[in-house]
């Protein structure tokens, strides 16, 4: 419903979108009106001068006496001195409008994007799993938004406003001077005005899918770069290309089209100019041949430029109003972002008490839940994490164990039942104070452009420098850091993936939570680093409540406690000797594990 009612804005919302972002810079826009409107007056200059100039010259060449040089002369000056005045008013004039125009449109932009950055960061992570909001389509729809929104302003306060402010004091001076005069330029406006909104009408609906296209453009090229590795491994660079080939074709012929139908539209526009400028010449030259009051030599000059600033808004227009339909497009994009509080992050007002510290009981009652994508990934779970216990939750891949954790962690809710920590509807937490007595540890981090420093200590920002040092070393990642030239200083980027996993968990060290969630915390670590590891996590792990997933079965067997998952169900749970015991799926894990890793060969070679 909210996109339909998005779909149907036009430039009026557009511009009543904009001016809560306007409103700040008022006195920016009373100073930028008023050198509009002094910019505006001085544009008229040249045709009342030339006006003057004209008539006086011809009063001069029909003087009794004969033509004076020295009476030239005069006139001369005075028109050169006037005009040069103008320009270099209009000039100071001109510099003051733009440079206060572009400095409202800067900071319009800024609040555009702080805006749009602040409501992402307020969505649930489902938002982010629905198809059409990948990252390079979202990418395209915030910038895009921005740039239009941006060039919207420009246009209003730098292009579009003095323009106007000058079409409609000229075409007073029009009406001043002479009433069928200023009627033929007003009727040509109407019809000027009409074709362009034919135009727009037109073109909307191409406009959507050259943005639509876009977005796909973008999507797939971050897609190539993200999967360069594959793509090389697998040779299949000829596909890929053949893939932006035909979206690149289609954009093409998209935008062609869109041309066309413009390029169509502007001639015509075009030709109702020039016939109103016509018909201005031929009316005028009329009343000064037939001795109308008031029409001199003079006046048919005076007419054809100020005619010229009424028509000078209409040769701009079409590029404009192209500008504004575009905006219009991504703008539909860019509000329905903000406007989307439906996508907005719940958050209960439970936190715990002064003194206090959260236990880590989870207990979850017949869950249900499907992914926007449809995948249903629980089904009818009942499970209980203790606190001050290590759980492990095993099973094949698909079989919901990452889900939990992300239901836990209160990225999605659940479809039905119920989730509680430490008694309470975990839909009441605090989100803010849940995820900070939360450590997450997952298979493949996050590293943020920036420092290993910086990197680490997202974990608690205002920790010492010697606690971040202190994290690294129980991450088993301090002697490798040192070895670089730049030390901490690094860029965490250009570590390698193994790297980037320990710092992930010397950020988890560092912000010390009493609830630790490790999702494949070890998989890009090799052997050495892996045990070492190992012992750091063993040795964080007393005292609080911890849930592994693992495929490895060393980690599994160190847990108090299991859980077999088998499609969204929970098929076996108990102690790891008891649940091995039993048989199953857990077995059948167990053992393909072991011999995978040619356990008997290890141990005979260990003998």
């Amino acid at each position: 419903m909210e996109k339909d009612k998005e779909s149907k804005m036009g430039i009026g919302g557009l511009l009543r979108r904009l001016v809560p972002y306007v409103l700040p810079y008022r006195w920016l826009l009373v100073v930028t009106l008023a050198l509009t409107f002094a910019g505006s007056l001085m544009a008229q200059v040249n045709a009342v001068v030339l006006d003057r100039a004209v008539d006086a010259i011809n009063d001069l060449l029909h003087l009794d006496g004969g033509f004076q040089w020295s009476s030239a002369a005069k006139i001369l000056i005075t028109i050169s001195a006037i005009l040069l005045g103008k320009e270099v008013l209009s000039a100071v004039i001109t510099y003051g409008q733009r440079i206060f125009g572009e400095k409202i449109r800067i900071n319009v932009s800024r609040d555009l994007s702080l805006s749009v950055v602040d409501r992402i960061l307020q969505f649930r992570m489902a938002f982010f799993s629905q198809d059409g909001n990948e990252p390079g389509k979202l990418q395209t729809r915030i910038d895009r938004g921005i740039m239009s929104l941006s060039n919207t302003v420009k246009n209003f306060f730098i292009d579009i406003l003095p323009l106007f402010t000058s079409a409609v004091l000229a075409l007073v001076l029009m009406y001043a001077a002479n009433v069928y005069v200023g009627l033929v330029a007003t009727a040509i406006i109407p019809v000027y005005f009409w074709i362009t909104a034919v135009q727009g009408r037109r073109m909307k609906g191409w406009r959507h899918r050259v943005f639509g296209t876009h977005q796909q453009l973008s999507h797939g090229i971050l897609n190539i770069i993200e999967s360069m590795g594959v793509i090389k491994s697998f040779n299949r660079e000829r596909v890929e290309a053949a893939k932006q080939a035909a979206l690149q074709e289609q954009s093409t012929d998209q935008q062609m089209q869109t041309r066309r139908i413009s390029f169509l539209y502007e001639g015509l526009k075009t030709f109702v100019e020039q016939i109103g400028t016509v018909l201005i010449i031929i009316l005028t030259a009329y009343l000064v041949l037939v001795d109308y009051p008031g029409m001199t030599i003079g006046k048919i000059m005076y007419h054809v430029m100020l005619f010229s600033n009424v028509s000078a808004p209409i040769r701009q227009l079409h590029r404009i109003y192209d500008d504004l339909n575009d905006a219009l497009v991504y703008a539909e994009g860019f509000f329905g972002l903000l406007d989307a509080e439906e996508e907005v992050e719940e958050s209960g007002q439970w936190s715990v008490a002064k003194g206090q510290q959260v236990q880590g009981r989870f207990e979850l009652k017949n869950v249900e839940f499907t992914y926007p994508s449809g995948t249903h990934a629980i089904r009818d779970l009942s499970i209980i994490i203790e606190p001050g216990e290590t759980t492990a939750l095993v099973g094949l891949s698909g079989a919901g164990k990452s889900t939990i954790v992300n239901l836990l962690d209160k990225f999605y809710a659940p479809d039905s039942g119920s989730i509680t920590l430490d008694g309470v509807p975990l839909g009441e937490w605090n989100t803010q104070v849940l995820r900070e007595n939360i450590g997450l540890v997952l298979q493949k981090n996050h590293i943020f452009s920036g420092t290993i420093e910086e990197n680490i200590r997202y974990g608690r920002p205002d920790a010492s420098r010697e606690e971040v040092l202190e994290a690294a070393r129980k991450a088993y990642i301090y002697d490798q850091v040192m070895a670089l030239p730049e030390g901490f200083e690094s860029n965490a980027t250009q570590l390698s993936g193994g790297q980037q996993q320990r710092i992930a968990i010397a950020r988890m060290f560092l912000k010390d939570p009493p609830i630790i969630f490790l999702d494949e915390p070890t998989a890009s670590l090799d052997a050495i680093a892996t045990e070492q590891i190992k012992n750091s996590i063993d040795a964080i792990k007393k005292g609080r409540t911890v849930i592994v997933i693992s495929h490895n079965i060393g980690q599994i067997i160190d847990s108090d406690h299991i859980y077999v998952l088998d499609t969204g169900h929970c098929v076996q749970n108990g102690t790891p000797d008891e649940v091995y015991r039993q048989g199953g799926l857990y077995k059948e894990i167990f053992d393909a594990s072991a011999r995978s890793m040619n356990v008997d060969k290890i141990a005979s070679t260990i003998n």
